[in-house]
């Protein structure tokens, strides 16, 4: 984000906060899991099609017949073949491709709530804290609450939330994306847990939290 993106984003924390006790912590992370295993898939699929190739069309360079250096040559073609895949493996359209829908939902669950351990998000005073992190790689968004909020806000209700964050991260706006959900996170938690004008501090910081 630029740094006029995330005083909007921050703006609308603040915003949001004032109407509510809960604690409202926005993050973007580059990923939210290494994925070794594609980096194997496309390495073996790969070298498989490389092996299937090579030997389809054998006579065209095999025209003597074996020897024990055309299978050197064909172990060597493969290994180089399963090195290059792994390679490509770690480009994220290559992960998003060979990672399921589910695995890559795990990951973002685990990310998220190693984050909201790390940052502080369950500490506060009345368990009202908030984290909605957005995770790019995998294109998903997650919603975390405290248990206070989890009482009062059902799940199918966060689901609306993240709704309108992936609409406009379809579109490229982060940013945007970001500011909506805070929006609408805002008028659930107004509802379930109002703000006491008399005694609201603000406990968590409103910046945005970016990792890798």
């Amino acid at each position: 984000l630029t740094n006029k993106e995330r005083a909007l984003v921050e703006a609308a924390v603040q915003a949001a906060e004032q109407r509510t006790s809960a604690e409202i912590v926005p993050m973007i992370v580059e990923r939210s899991g290494l994925y070794r295993e594609a980096q194997h898939r496309a390495g073996l699929l790969l070298a498989l099609l490389t092996l299937t190739a090579l030997l389809t069309i054998e006579s065209a360079w095999l025209p003597w017949g074996w020897h024990a250096a055309n299978a050197a040559w064909l172990l060597l073609a493969t290994v180089a073949a399963y090195a290059l895949g792994a390679w490509s493996g770690t480009w994220s359209p290559i992960i998003r491709l060979l990672t399921s829908r589910e695995r890559m939902h795990q990951k973002v669950r685990l990310r998220a709530e190693r984050a909201f351990v790390q940052h502080g998000i369950a500490r506060t005073r009345d368990r009202t804290g908030l984290l909605l992190m957005l995770s790019l790689l995998e294109r998903q968004v997650y919603v975390l609450a405290d248990q206070s909020l989890r009482e009062r806000i059902s799940s199918d209700q966060w689901q609306d939330v993240i709704a309108v964050v992936v609409e406009r991260m379809k579109a490229g706006d982060l940013a945007g994306g970001l500011c909506r959900g805070i929006e609408a996170s805002g008028v659930l938690l107004t509802r379930a847990c109002p703000s006491d004008r008399r005694d609201n501090p603000n406990e968590l910081s409103n910046e945005v939290i970016q990792d890798a």
